[in-house]
């Protein structure tokens, strides 16, 4: 790389500026003023090449995951193809550039983009880097102004990171498709250094509510009440012994200390005889004062906590509203370690505090908050409204749509009370004691009553679920030692304790950041792959593990132990942390993970030393003696053993209901499945038409009917009256009975309520509409994978509705095929319609596909990212995701081999094994060509001239390929360069 002070300026140019995302270019277009030209990167321009990028004479090195390990962990980089248009642009204007500012964010990932843009673009003017924290004219302009190097240990960390990742990925997930299976409908699975760690951490608190025993206890609650002021108390204590509460048991339903446990029978008779004594004496009121501080300003997990405490928002979901905000310069960058705020910051939040309520609602010195975070200095401070004073939300009402509005929000609440006066409270414990005939009741009730309410006029923290949660706070009126009160309402209660609470979004987030374990700008995705592979499900908030889960998970706990252990993956992160600030050299870490060192065991010797994984083993959970849970490739199921039955006797299969959790398949769930009738193998009656019984099933793959021969009557001795049993007749392929007829309900169908005429209708599918006057091609409807459809030849055409499939008529159906089709879907009506875009001219619309919902003008689609309501979606947000679609180009498009004629039957193994071998080595080719020549017949002539034919045509590709690796060279680095020198 060329260093910057060698590079020639270029007079009278423009300096060209390139940041992430095309959403700021405009704004920061219109701060910098025409001596600029702000252009966008659109995210990385390049990335690690698939396997099928790397050109052949680099297979060897770079092959398996395009990291040459030999050689210092070399990355083959390639030039994403959806980013040659982007490169292109970019290089034209830096023709007239005469300096370029590398504007991307200011992490570790901005400062890699920008490397990579330094090593493909190779320019000849002066580079420097431009950083800001929010999108304000101020704070451009003075980024422009103060520009920086490139900061190689950040670019080292990245690509650190990217590499280990690669190389754990690679290595591990094939393990898991070949002993695990598939994810959610076909999904590959995978493994990640964070991602499973993150697995781990759901399946092992489902875990320990599997195991968890209940206890049950009782109480007394009662009404006090004096003066007509009223309030609920509880008792404590009974003849000065504790009372048992929910605390008090451990997990196995055992008591951890000496208390007083109460049946149903006893509180019930302690409760009337409280009620007969009608009356409770104050024995002691305890008043203690308390101060609250407010929080510490939000860093990327704490705003993705609240946000899915507070407003209900996945944390990808949360994360894309605050890139939004940040992108339209309302907040400053979203993605930081940081607590600390600026000096500028400071005095916005007190000044907002002291406007809005009053001079006492600040301290008299600032606040100043310290980051826990070892590498916090590369997000210089922590979320909060942009610019030098804070927009109110009621301000920009009419800037934000609904989700930016409630986001931001919640950042101006939190910023400007972290600027603020301490809440004071004072807590008051009143106990009552009553005479319940020999024995002693001892009553308490608290209350708290701010004295002054501090930040918590603007904000308060949210909290997660708390387990076992017996406090209940209420205001208290005015008692004395001494005084009787009338006790009423005396109601015994049961209680039964409760496992830890399945995680959130929020508590998971905040379990993995306390841990350690990942970034927290990564948490987000972590979460979305996590549930997309299908190992978390969501039950209201809460992440429910999937069966599938439980085998992965096992799997990676006993062979790569070492790479889901907690420690091991938080000292990752800090190693990484340590490259970040130059501390670490990268190559001696990665050759210490993949290689090992004395330290740990490395990642080569863990995968090169598996040994054998018994795959039925690893998913299979013993439930009952006889039932076993088992996962399998359509997911999990019951596998039921008879001790009675033979050796070889087949198990009874006995499907799980989708939405039953782990921690619900007690082993009396279990047997209740089990000893469940089974749904199907209901005779709906006889088809008229050929005699067959039609039989309701429920099967591994859902609830069908079928058409079965009905059973011959038994031939009966009229001497004896037994069963003469007939001959066995020997089946051969001829006599085979051909398949029974099937066909599967629809999804609005029960197997409990379906009735024979419905069944005769769905075993007549497809059901012919009519012919087509143009083409007389036959058209008929049907029930598919993907929903109902007609078919005309080679083309569908999607129903709205499973009822179209019988009701439709021709005419119905031409109108269908008359509608414009998009791709393999039809155009579905709008759910929203707006102005036209500001580009394409034309209007707006949202839609709903059979992908889900998507934005297009006509031209360009875009689809609405998972997490955001599609209904909530304004103008502005569908301007904005059309754009980034369009910046990013279309999908680029397969490519397909070419078709091979089909070679003469006798020489077919033979040509094949030329074909491929031709391929690969010049040694193969040569045995290949031996094998086929040998044959001495006219079709050896013929499998002769086809090998000559495959030589050369191999001899073709290698010469294309040879070609397209020198091309790809033009936009692809093989090799890592050595970074920018520091002047």
């Amino acid at each position: 790389m060329v260093c910057i002070d060698e590079r020639t300026p270029v007079a009278n140019g423009k300096k060209l500026v390139i940041v992430e995302s095309p959403t700021k270019m405009k704004s920061i277009q219109g701060y910098l003023g025409d001596d600029y030209e702000v252009l966008s990167s659109v995210g990385h321009i390049r990335d690690l090449a698939s396997k099928k990028e790397i050109p052949v004479d680099k297979k060897a090195a770079y092959g398996k995951y395009s990291i040459d390990v030999e050689n210092d962990f070399d990355p083959f980089y390639v030039v994403n193809d959806r980013k040659t248009k982007t490169v292109a642009e970019l290089k034209r204007a830096l023709k007239t550039a005469d300096e370029v500012l590398l504007a991307t964010d200011g992490d570790r990932e901005g400062e890699a983009i920008a490397w990579h843009l330094l090593e493909v673009l190779k320019p000849k003017v002066p580079v420097r880097r431009m950083i800001f924290h929010e999108i304000t004219k101020d704070a451009i302009k003075e980024a422009a102004e103060h520009t920086r190097e490139l900061d190689v240990s950040l670019v080292d960390a990245q690509e650190t990171r990217r590499v280990l990742d690669r190389l754990y990925g690679w290595d591990v997930s094939p393990v898991l498709w070949r002993k695990v299976g598939s994810g959610r409908e076909g999904t590959a699975l995978s493994a990640g250094r964070v991602q499973s760690a993150a697995t781990r951490m759901v399946v092992e608190r489902e875990r320990e509510r599997m195991a968890f025993v209940s206890a049950s206890y009782w109480d007394v609650e009662a009404l006090a009440s004096q003066a007509g002021s009223s309030f609920r108390t509880r008792l404590n204590r009974l003849d000065g012994a504790p009372i048992a509460r929910g605390g008090d048991y451990d997990d196995n339903g055992q008591l951890k200390k000496a208390v007083v446990v109460l049946g149903e029978e006893q509180a019930r008779s302690l409760a009337e005889a409280i009620t007969a004594a009608g009356r409770a004496t104050v024995a002691k009121v305890e008043a203690k004062p308390g101060t609250r501080s407010p929080r510490a300003p939000f860093t990327t997990s704490t705003m993705q906590q609240e946000a899915g405490r507070k407003l209900s928002m996945s944390a990808k979901h949360a994360m894309g509203v605050a890139q939004r905000l940040y992108e339209k310069g309302f907040i400053t960058y979203m993605r930081t370690d940081s607590v600390a705020l600026s000096g500028q910051a400071i005095s916005a939040a007190r000044a907002q505090a002291v406007a809005l309520y009053g001079d006492k609602a600040v301290p008299a010195n600032p606040r100043m908050y310290k980051s826990k975070s070892k590498n916090a200095q590369e997000a210089h401070e922590a979320i909060r409204p942009s610019g030098e004073t804070f927009r109110t939300p009621a301000s920009l009402a009419s800037s934000l749509d609904r989700d930016e509005q409630k986001l931001y929000d919640l950042i101006w609440k939190r910023t400007v009370a972290s600027q603020m006066a301490d809440a004071k409270y004072e807590t008051t414990t009143v106990t009552l004691t009553v005479q319940a005939g020999a024995q002693t009741a001892e009553f308490t009730a608290s209350g708290t009553v701010y004295t002054f309410k501090g930040f918590l006029e603007a904000y308060e923290e949210g909290a997660d679920e708390k387990r076992n949660d017996d406090d209940a706070d209420q205001s208290l009126p005015a008692v004395a030692v001494g005084d009787e009160l009338v006790v009423s309402d005396v109601e015994p209660k049961g209680h039964s304790t409760s496992p830890k609470p399945r995680y959130t979004e929020a508590s998971l987030v905040k379990a993995l950041e306390e841990k350690g374990i990942g970034r927290p700008s990564t948490f987000a995705s972590i979460i979305g792959v996590i549930l997309d592979r299908g190992y978390v499900t969501k039950r209201g908030q809460a992440l429910v593990p999937s069966w599938l889960a439980f085998s992965v998970v096992r799997l990676l706990e006993e062979h790569f132990a070492d790479l889901v252990d907690y420690d091991f993956t938080a000292a990752l992160e800090d190693d990484l942390d340590a490259i970040a600030r130059g501390e670490q050299r990268r190559t001696e870490w990665l050759k210490s993970f993949y290689f090992g060192s004395d330290k740990q065991v490395g990642l080569r010797h863990i995968v090169d030393n598996l040994g054998e994984i018994d795959a039925r083993e690893l998913n299979s959970t013993r439930i009952t003696d006889t039932a076993t849970l088992r996962f399998g490739k359509y997911g999990p199921y019951l596998e039921v053993t008879d001790p009675t039955a033979d050796a070889d006797a087949k198990p009874r299969i006995v499907n799980i209901p989708e939405d039953l959790a782990p921690d619900e398949l007690t082993p009396q769930k279990a047997q209740e499945l089990i000893d469940a009738p089974v749904a199907g193998d209901r005779v709906l009656g006889e088809n008229p038409e050929n005699g067959k019984l039609v039989v309701v099933k429920d099967g591994r793959f859902g609830p069908y009917v079928q058409e079965v021969d009905a059973e011959e009557p038994e031939e009966v001795d009229q001497a004896t009256g037994e069963v003469v049993e007939q001959p066995k007749k020997r089946a051969t392929k001829k006599d085979a009975a051909p398949k029974p007829r099937t066909a599967s309900l629809f999804r609005s169908m029960s197997v409990d309520t379906i009735e024979l005429d419905t069944a005769l209708q769905l075993l007549s599918l497809p059901r012919v509409v009519g012919a087509d006057p143009t083409s007389g091609e036959e058209i008929t409807a049907q029930n598919g994978r993907f929903g109902p459809y007609l078919k005309r030849g080679t083309d569908s055409r999607s129903l709205d509705d499973e009822k179209q499939i019988f009701d439709i008529t021709l005419e119905e159906a031409l109108a269908k095929y008359a509608e414009p089709k998009y791709g393999a879907r039809r155009a579905s009506s709008a759910l929203k319609e707006f102005d036209a875009d500001p580009v394409s001219g034309k209007p707006l619309k949202l839609k709903d596909g059979r992908f889900g919902p998507y934005v297009t003008d006509g031209e360009t689609n875009a689809t609405v990212p998972r997490g955001e309501n599609a209904m909530e979606i304004t103008f502005e947000r569908a301007v904005e995701l059309i754009a980034d679609k369009r910046a990013k180009g279309p999908a680029p498009k397969r490519a397909t081999a070419a078709r091979k004629a089909p070679a003469a039957k006798t020489a077919a193994a033979k040509t094949t094994a030329a074909k491929t071998t031709a391929a690969k080595t010049t040694a193969a080719k040569t045995t290949a060509a031996k094998k086929t020549t040998a044959t001495k017949t006219t079709a050896a002539k013929t499998t002769a001239a086809k090998t000559t034919a495959a030589k050369t045509t191999a001899a073709k590709t290698t010469a294309a390929k040879t070609t397209a690796a020198k091309t790809t060279a033009a936009t692809a680095t093989t090799t890592r360069k050595a970074p920018a020198k520091k002047s």
